[in-house]
């Protein structure tokens, strides 16, 4: 996108996402975070975005300011999105099921009926420490957010990650199936790393948190190699 063009201008497109919530069996807040965050990837990564039948309303979403919205679904809900164009990531329990970006205010049917609302997720124990040397998006330790507002901002931060790198780096982090981990960060190194130079999400403030804020730092080991 030209540097010149008003992000508020162009129309916009949002990028929705479904994370499956069944009564019985609903998977962790880490995992779902998770799965989202490496749903965008996969997403950005599918030839199908980047020159095949979703490029255009790809770009058309990131001119403007790449919002992410994240709805739930279970059982015949579940199953009628997953009908739709799309790509599904699984993940220690978790599926969260992408889809190309939309007008905000144009949804498909069978995705505008399902609820925003309802995505309160727990870990049942702290997350480990994340491996070594793999990517972590770090989260505010000073901010509370719904599961659902929580997987927005850590697709934002995979997606801010992913610009940043090279054509050669991103395939790496495809070839390795987009690992990475999400964690708070401790209250101690949170300033380090909004000054550090790493992608850093700040929210807009339409839902949940005040405009500004910021969510996310994206902790990759090969943006560290070159200086952020």
């Amino acid at each position: 996108m030209s540097p010149a063009v008003d992000r508020d201008t162009v129309p916009q497109f949002v990028l929705p996402l479904v994370v499956r919530i069944e009564r019985e069996a609903p998977p962790t807040r880490t995992a779902a975070l998770e799965a989202a965050a490496r749903g965008v990837l996969a997403f950005l990564a599918d030839e199908r975005s980047t020159e095949g039948e979703w490029a255009e309303r790809v770009t058309e979403w990131t001119d403007g300011r790449i919002r992410k919205v994240v709805r739930r679904a279970r059982g015949a809900e579940w199953r009628r999105a997953s009908a739709l164009d799309g790509i599904t990531l699984e993940h220690e329990g978790a599926e969260v099921r992408v889809f190309p970006p939309v007008p905000l205010d144009a949804w498909p049917k069978e995705l505008a009926r399902l609820q925003v609302s309802g995505t309160e997720l727990d870990d049942p124990e702290p997350p480990p420490a994340p491996a070594r040397g793999i990517p972590v998006l770090w989260f505010n330790p000073g901010l509370e957010m719904s599961a659902g507002k929580a997987m927005a901002q850590a697709g934002h931060g995979a997606q801010l990650a992913w610009m940043r790198l090279d054509a050669e780096a991103r395939k790496r982090w495809a070839a390795d199936g987009f690992r990475l981990a999400v964690r708070s960060a401790p209250v101690t190194t949170w300033p380090a790393l909004t000054d550090s130079g790493l992608p850093l999400v700040r929210d807009a403030g339409f839902t949940e948190i005040a405009p500004g804020s910021c969510t996310v730092v994206a902790d990759l080991p090969e943006l560290r190699l070159r200086g952020a």
